[in-house]
């Protein structure tokens, strides 16, 4: 019986100790769901690091940050538009927008259009006519002002920092054009003195499998060693959701002069390019789009520069000039360009232990030709003496092929032309 007692009496403290302890521990776990959304904000988009977390005063900190940095690039506003996918468009004073804020330009306004390079024909700049929805509902924004996306918290969250927010980070680059995780399918030209370049592009909706990835066709302007001193100018259409947070392609423009570490960024998210359009949103959405099998839509871009002034201007679809980047932000191509290239590029994370699925292009490869694979045509060059000519001496390069494939060829039509493209991971690309 004493045995039996002494169990009883351990086993009645034993219990009103219990308690205490759990309704502790249950007003822990309440505490810690209360905090889980702050706690749980992916701070890294590199796929190593995408567990760790914030601490909420860090969260805090952060957001402080970001809303200074909007406050920054979103500049006041004379008209605001609501765009069918989302997309907010400000129309800004021309004079007011991020390019002002850099100290050789405060004060001053947009340049007057340029010289087009002799041989230039706008009505051949697309296949179809192509649009941008935020003007499909007859609303435009006034003379003397120029579109603006604009940009949301949740468009910096996805990003690992402000830092790197907007930017196209590299790690290494090298003249074939391979780096760690960047792939492309490209023809150029290098071995003379360029003045700008010109092409048609089709569009597609490419799918991007994770959200650290992006899918692109340009045109790129570069100059320089493809050591820290690289120079590029860059446009044509992406799909990039950590940029965007979608899967639709967009016009967009980039540059950097140092090989992508702290200078330039896409569109108008830091002082650079000036914009001079009042009709086309940069980093707003392209539509309609190309079909397999169906109908092929496709944009004209045009990069040169300007015989008088120096700086590169860009040309986007039938005829519309957009703006220029000033010449005074670069080292190398303050004077002309080395190298040339067309076609596409794709970011290959390995999130998931094994090539990515994202898709470059159509998501086919180049051998399928018109209406299924990606193309460029009416590749040009702009000359010394401001004049648009066919290339010669094309070289094509695939970083790998068995993923992304590219080919070339030439007619009385298109002049040069390039398929391009692929789906990224299958039987052969692992």
């Amino acid at each position: 019986m004493a045995s039996s007692s002494s169990s009883s009496s351990s086993s009645s403290t034993a219990h009103r100790n219990t308690i205490p302890v759990i309704f502790t521990f249950v007003s822990f776990l309440l505490v810690l769901s209360s905090l889980t959304p702050v706690l749980s904000l992916p701070i890294s988009s590199d796929p190593g690091h995408r567990n760790q977390t914030f601490r909420p005063h860090q969260h805090v900190q952060r957001l402080k940050r970001i809303r200074a940095h909007l406050r920054k690039i979103n500049k006041p506003a004379v008209k605001t538009i609501q765009s069918p996918d989302g997309d907010v468009i400000d129309c800004v004073l021309s004079h007011l927008q991020p390019a002002f804020d850099h100290p050789q330009l405060k004060g001053q306004k947009p340049l007057d259009p340029p010289e087009r390079p002799k041989g230039h024909d706008s009505k051949d700049a697309a296949t179809e006519s192509l649009f941008q929805l935020w003007t499909n509902s007859s609303v435009s924004c006034p003379e003397g002002t120029v579109p603006i996306r604009r940009t949301t918290e949740n468009d910096v969250l996805r990003a690992s920092s402000i830092r790197r927010f907007g930017r196209k980070i590299r790690r290494g680059v090298r003249r074939d054009t391979m780096s760690s995780d960047h792939e492309h399918a490209v023809a150029f030209v290098n071995g003379d003195q360029y003045y700008g370049a010109k092409a048609s592009i089709n569009v597609w909706t490419p799918r991007v499998t994770d959200q650290y990835e992006f899918s692109l066709s340009q045109v790129w302007v570069i100059s320089g060693s493809f050591g820290n001193d690289l120079n590029t100018i860059e446009a044509g259409w992406q799909v990039s959701p950590e940029l965007y947070g979608d899967g639709y392609p967009r016009f967009f423009t980039y540059w950097t002069t140092d090989a992508y570490q702290a200078t330039g960024c896409y569109n108008l998210l830091c002082s650079g390019f000036v914009q001079t359009n009042n009709r086309i949103a940069i980093g707003a959405a392209i539509s309609p789009r190309s079909s397999y099998k169906s109908r092929q839509f496709d944009i004209g871009i045009m990069i040169w520069k300007d015989p008088k002034h120096g700086h590169w201007w860009l040309e986007f679809g039938p005829g519309l000039l957009i703006g220029y980047w000033p010449s005074f932000l670069f080292s190398h191509l303050r004077g002309t360009a080395s190298m040339i290239q067309f076609g596409g590029e794709i970011v290959n994370t390995r999130s998931m232990g094994y090539h990515t699925s994202t898709q470059m292009g159509s998501g086919h490869f180049a051998d399928e030709g018109f209406g299924k694979a990606s193309y460029f045509r009416n590749l040009q060059v702009v000359d010394w003496d401001n004049s648009l000519l066919p290339l010669s001496n094309l070289h094509l390069l695939a970083d790998h092929p068995s993923c992304y494939n590219i080919k070339a060829g030439t007619n009385r039509v298109w002049g040069n032309y390039i398929y391009y493209g692929g789906p990224g991971r299958n039987g052969r690309c692992a």
